[in-house]
């Protein structure tokens, strides 16, 4: 096999671990502190995990007494969409693992949950890891988004587990992914099967984060990533000073991502959804403001600009969010007669017929291709799938024909030529940043740490990540302190609940607060591709979004 430049030095780099990680494993122990609760939904969510729910948060400790290890067998599966760095989790986990005692084993199941419930396992070594060291990608044993979610999945997960005597099972995966790990904590207790279930923190999306949860990996190697395309789009566009580019970024509900490559690159333009929901803002509004911006810039000479829009944009405008609602319901309740509905047109005089009155009539003012999209299969959730709505497009529609009208009451003079991207798996993929190398090689060493410790039900969590890796601390977190309940299939379920952007952050203010120069001048920031060498202010710098966050 042939490897790039890059790829052979990748394979060098050793991550960085926390003080509290890097002495003898054997010495590292755990502090429990206090209990937990959740947010909300306290008795519904108390009365479904009755034996895990109320756990303590866990605080990683060094210099505790030692013991030797026993050896033990831990299973690994990757579970949901790509994110960079998760093969350094299972590079930490592993590396643990063996220190603890070398004849430990860890077990990966393939393509996912439904590696697990059909078997399907690697038995990961030293040959094996070493060719993923460092890089992007979940190749190493692949990943899947089978749920686990009834009890003849969790009786088959059991008897898996225990035909290869597992004791402890790490789930790497986002908010739904940990949510059906604490669901499958709480069934193996009540059983009393003996096998722990820990979580690690992963998507790029960014809204897997709260108090204790700072940043999910990959959401750094992402939007450095798609930071590093917008730039060379900016330097294009201001070369070529004759496009306006519509850029949708990947995030399925919240603009983290959005916020961060804005804070990074310094766009004209750039959408944030929730501050969209909180104003109340139609879709019509939303497209005045643009071309307002787009004429000013071409009063001054400039016919050019770059706008990003969130990938989740769409089900944030009030009546865009209550269309979708109302259609998620319509196809969930009725989808076998859906389902016999075999042409466009007879799906949408059914949907019409049954819609209310507001919601039918925006669906009837939409394009014949975004009704089309909205009308597509369901994401596993029974919802929408927003990344197959064309936002961007939709958005230029209208601007171009309010522009259009302009230019023939004689109120816009300037040329407008749009074009359109979609940045989304551009980034799950890259080589991981440093700081993701370093981050998520932490977190699974402290998976193992946690595992170990008969502790299940947790997420492994480091925290104080805006510092130098050496001062970051470690522990973990329970699941259900960070669940609410939400509607899923049209049935009320419980969920990990998704950290949206918060308008009062340090984030967005200072996005606020520079955004209306941004719209008029071209401020454009050129971040570069990922740097591995050189510099540590360069190699090692986190997100804006963390550094702002972590500013005491």
């Amino acid at each position: 096999m042939s490897y790039s430049p890059l790829q052979t030095e990748r394979y060098k780099y050793e991550p960085k671990l926390p003080e509290v990680l890097r002495g003898d494993i054997h010495k590292i122990g755990i502090n429990p502190k206090g209990s937990t609760k959740s947010e909300s939904d306290q008795k519904e969510l108390s009365e479904l995990f009755p034996r895990t729910y109320g756990a303590p948060f866990i605080e990683t400790l060094a210099g505790q007494k030692g013991t030797e290890s026993d050896s033990i067998n831990i299973g690994v599966v990757l579970s949901g969409g790509q994110a960079p760095g998760g093969h350094n989790v299972i590079s930490g986990l592993f590396d643990a693992l063996k220190k603890a005692n070398s004849k430990s084993n860890l077990i990966g199941f393939l393509r996912g949950p439904s590696g697990i419930l059909e078997n399907k396992t690697i038995e990961l070594n030293s040959d094996i890891i070493d060719q993923f060291r460092n890089t992007g990608g979940f190749d190493i044993i692949g990943s899947g988004r089978t749920k686990l979610e009834s009890t003849q999945q969790f009786d088959i997960c059991e008897d898996v587990c225990k035909l290869h005597d597992i004791s402890a099972l790490i789930i790497v995966g986002g908010d739904d992914s940990n949510t059906n790990g604490a669901v499958l904590a709480e069934y193996f207790k009540q059983k009393n099967s003996g096998i722990s279930v820990i979580g690690v923190p992963k998507t790029i999306d960014g809204d897997l984060k709260n108090e204790y949860i700072e940043v999910s990996f990959g959401f750094d190697t992402a939007t450095k990533t798609y930071s590093e395309l917008i730039g060379n789009i900016e330097k294009d566009a201001n070369s070529a000073k004759k496009y306006w580019h519509f850029i949708k970024l990947m995030g399925r509900s919240a603009s983290h991502i959005g916020l961060e490559c804005a804070l990074q690159t310094q766009p004209n333009i750039a959408l944030i959804s929730e501050e969209i929901e909180a104003s109340h803002k139609s879709l019509t509004e939303i497209v005045l403001d643009m071309v307002n911006i787009i004429v000013k810039r071409s009063e001054l000479g400039s016919d050019y600009g770059i706008v990003l829009i969130p990938e989740g944009l769409i089900e944030f405008i009030p009546e865009m969010k209550q269309l979708i609602s109302e259609l998620n319901t319509l196809l969930a309740e009725h989808e076998e007669h859906f389902g016999t509905l075999h042409t466009f047109e007879d799906q949408s005089r059914w949907i019409n017929r049954e819609l209310s009155r507001d919601s039918s009539y925006v669906f009837s003012t939409l394009p014949n291709n975004i009704q089309r999209q909205l009308l597509m299969d369901r994401d596993p959730h029974g919802n929408v799938q927003v990344s197959r709505i064309e936002t961007e497009k939709l958005l230029i529609q209208m601007v171009s024909s309010r522009l259009d009208e302009m230019k023939s009451e004689g109120k816009f003079k300037g040329n407008f030529n749009p074009q359109h991207h979609f940045f989304g798996y551009e980034g799950r993929c890259a080589f991981p940043s440093n700081f993701d190398a370093d981050y998520c090689y932490s977190l699974g060493y402290n998976a193992y740490v946690l595992a170990s410790s008969d502790l299940t039900g947790y997420i492994s969590s480091i925290h104080n990540l805006s510092e130098p890796v050496e001062k970051w601390t470690a522990g973990g977190v329970p699941v259900t302190m960070m669940m609410n309940m939400e509607q899923r299939h049209g049935k009320m379920k419980p969920v990990i609940k998704k950290a949206m952007v918060d308008l009062q952050g340090k984030p967005f203010t200072q996005f606020a607060s520079k955004r209306d120069i941004w719209a008029i001048k071209s401020s454009y920031v050129f971040p570069g591709a990922i740097q591995y060498f050189g510099p540590a202010e360069v190699c090692d710098s986190t997100s804006i979004t963390l550094g702002l966050e972590g500013k005491k």
